[in-house]
């Protein structure tokens, strides 16, 4: 999916945190099937941004262009659809049900990609095979946010928005967190922007951009 914006600026923001910006309120162009990194401190908009491509905020000036289309003239139902079949996002809060279980958290997502691994199969590669009949309320964080991972890696995507996925994650993980994200982006031929608060993940970035 190609991602263009145009002199984009979220409302509020302070002048001077668009005028050492990489991203608010400059003409960029995000080339499909590439991977870019979006560092920045806390309180510097990584969320809006992924928000806005997702359709949740439409409190900003510019324009976002998603494949030729303009994302400020898209319905309600254009945006249902865009969710379920071509973009995914994986929250910062998560969004998971702590009463359910993590295999049925993972499974709330109603349309399935079948050209990549099982819910099972990849909670097996993140090491989380033996807490899928766990609630989610008696995990860790860091486990949370694996079961978040898996959850949206199932579903079918071209645009995959990943807010601070390894937070929580030592490195051990954040390596197979990352293998995973990069086989399943790939397989899909995927675009991904994923956040960070300054850390570079192990995965091939086409460009790190400051926020």
């Amino acid at each position: 999916m190609l991602i263009e914006l145009n002199q984009v600026i979220p409302e509020p923001i302070p002048k001077e945190m668009i005028e050492r910006s990489e991203v608010w309120g400059t003409q960029l162009k995000i080339e499909p099937k590439s991977f870019t990194l979006i560092s920045a401190h806390s309180g510097k908009g990584k969320s809006t941004l992924l928000h806005l491509l997702y359709g949740l905020r439409k409190d900003f000036s510019g324009e976002v262009i998603m494949d030729g289309e303009n994302i400020q003239k898209q319905t309600s139902s254009g945006w249902t659809s865009l969710r379920s079949s071509q973009i995914a996002l994986l929250f910062q809060e998560l969004k998971l049900f702590p009463k359910l279980c993590a295999r049925e958290n993972i499974e709330l997502i109603p349309q399935i990609n079948h050209n990549v691994p099982t819910g099972l199969e990849m909670a097996k590669q993140l090491g989380m095979g033996r807490f899928l009949t766990k609630p989610v309320e008696t995990l860790s964080f860091g486990q949370r946010q694996r079961i978040a991972l898996i959850r949206t890696l199932r579903k079918p995507f071209k645009l995959l928005l990943l807010d601070e996925p390894f937070s929580h994650l030592d490195q051990e993980n954040i390596d197979l967190a990352s293998s995973l994200i990069n086989e399943i982006a790939r397989a899909n031929q995927a675009t991904v922007l994923l956040t960070s608060l300054g850390e570079t993940p192990p995965l091939s970035f086409d460009r790190i951009l400051s926020l």
